[in-house]
């Protein structure tokens, strides 16, 4: 056995050659002012084998090393990396605004080299007011050294600029959720790095460990958890499924925190929440595809309910969805959060928007004093191919215009016309991926450099017509039934120690189909 193991140490011995190596340094810098830049890279041999960044935090940390992401390495403004001796293909990234970059290098025969890497800006949300975020993220299985590099450095390479770090609480598996043991004075010291960084609470009740249930919630920019944090055998392995989350809703809305609804379709308490008024907004494709924008967001807004688009990742920042909103000055949180509230915002991985309709933006109200025309504007611009903007009006695609390269990025810009007869709003978007409950969305989409389907879409623009009332009946008798049915349920499934449980939970729902049939005028 030591004759072995001398033998393998004198061949490994021979085959690792220094002189075989190249120290490389790399810099990123905005191509404009020359900034140093955070961002992100990847290297590939001539034949598009991938190098290993060595000394580099991994974009894909915490998921599969085999996923796209995990091509992706971070890289701060100046970095020192030992690379193999020949040709070498780099590309880098920062944020959603910026193109991506290409250099191709021979390191044949050198000890050293240097490749200064200039990221040029091709959009600038920031000088329109549009600042994004990332509204909902958790990190588990990682030591807390590992997470205090990953919150320093990938939302700073991402461009973001505001993450939210959420609490979760699930029996036994939340001892791994490292992103539970962060204090607000962590998150003011995280704050440093030049990444605003804010509190989140997700309040949820499941049936099943991982199935659906009541819902879940988050809760932003809280003074205080509030309790329970989780509810219901399913999540918590004790008690009973009470109470509904309505009043851990009603007690963060106290705090004056912010309330965005969860996972699109997911979960049963929605309507009854939002019909009555509790819900800030709601997101999609955070997380998972539970859902189109057809079958939950448009009937919300077609039944003249108001619903702020919102997304983020969940479980570690696995792609680049984020929500862009109009603040005029992004200093803390709650800045973003009130622009938030207000849908002054759009959602995205990767295209970015811009869209008014009569010069309103999204969030706004254009009041007509009679049924005519709109004048609608819009662009959409990004590194990706998108395909298309797609004008959607009450639900429908009304006018499209097809995405072109331009100086290296893709772009649409759509000006139409549209009549407007009754109350209803508009926005813009590019085509959704794929949903497997929604039959007439099946289109493919291109993927984003992280390997996730592109999305986007805007908050609306609502429109009034004076002397026009709507009466969307059809919208609101469909979630009406839908309420209804969640009801039955919660009836069937869930467990109450008394009758008393059991009333607080169904009053949810009751209360909810009150306020829908008010609005029917029933």
């Amino acid at each position: 056995m030591k004759q072995i193991a001398v033998l393998a140490l004198a061949l490994a011995a021979l085959s690792f050659h220094p002189e075989e190596r190249c120290s490389l340094t790399v810099e990123l810098r905005d191509a404009a002012t020359g900034r140093p830049l955070w961002g992100l890279l990847r290297a590939e041999t001539a034949a598009g084998e991938p190098v290993r960044l060595d000394g580099l935090l991994s974009r894909g940390h915490g998921l599969d090393a085999k996923a796209p992401i995990s091509r992706w390495s971070v890289v701060p403004e100046r970095a020192t990396l030992s690379l193999p001796r020949g040709k070498v293909v780099l590309q880098a990234l920062h944020g959603l605004d910026r193109k991506a970059a290409r250099v191709e290098l021979d390191l044949a025969g050198k000890a050293s080299e240097t490749a200064a890497i200039a990221l040029e800006r091709f959009h600038d949300a920031a000088a329109s007011g549009y600042r994004n975020a990332n509204t909902h993220l958790h990190l588990m299985k990682i030591p807390r050294d590992e997470a205090d590099r990953y919150l320093c450095e990938i939302p700073r390479a991402d461009g973001l600029e505001l993450v939210f770090l959420s609490y979760l609480e699930r029996a036994d598996d939340d001892k791994t959720y490292i992103s539970n043991r962060y204090t607000d004075d962590d998150l003011r010291e995280l704050s440093k790095t030049g990444v605003l960084f804010g509190n989140g609470e997700e309040h949820r009740h499941n049936f099943e460990g991982y199935g659906e249930g009541y819902g879940h919630v988050m809760f932003l920019d809280l003074k205080k958890l509030v309790q329970p944090v989780s509810i219901g055998p399913g999540i918590t392995k004790k008690g009973t499924d009470a109470p509904p989350l309505q009043p851990g809703i009603d007690e963060a809305r106290r705090q004056d925190a912010t309330v965005v609804w969860c996972h699109n379709t997911f979960g049963l308490e929605d309507i009854a929440n939002l019909v009555t008024g509790r819900l800030h907004a709601m997101n999609i494709f955070d997380g998972g595809t539970h859902g189109s924008f057809r079958n939950t967001f448009y009937r919300y807004l077609n039944a003249a309910l108001r619903v702020p688009f919102s997304t983020w990742t969940d479980w570690f920042i696995y792609d680049f969805s984020r929500v862009y909103a109009r603040v005029p000055a992004l200093e803390k949180p709650k800045d973003f959060l009130d622009a938030l509230k207000a849908g002054r915002t759009y959602i995205t991985n990767g295209p970015l928007f811009e869209f008014r309709v009569d010069g309103r933006e999204a969030g706004h109200t254009l009041r007509l004093a009679a049924p005519g025309k709109v004048r609608v504007t819009g662009r959409a611009i990004g590194r990706v191919d998108f395909r298309r903007a797609e004008l959607v009006r009450d639900g429908a695609v009304v006018a499209t215009s097809p995405s072109r390269p331009k100086d290296g990025v893709f772009e649409a810009a759509l000006e139409a016309e549209v009549e407007v007869a009754a109350p209803g709003w508009l926005a813009l978007r590019v085509p959704p991926p794929p949903v497997k409950d929604d039959p007439e969305l099946q289109e493919p989409v291109p993927a984003n450099e992280l390997g996730q389907p592109l999305f986007g879409h805007t908050s609306p623009v609502y429109v009034g017509v004076e002397g026009v009332t709507p009466v969307p009946a059809k919208a609101l008798r469909e979630l009406l039934a839908e309420l209804e049915g969640n009801r039955k349920i919660v009836e069937q499934k869930a467990s109450f120690k008394d009758e008393a449980e059991r009333a607080q939970v169904l009053r949810v729902y009751d209360e909810g189909a009150a306020a829908l049939r008010r609005l029917l005028g029933e």
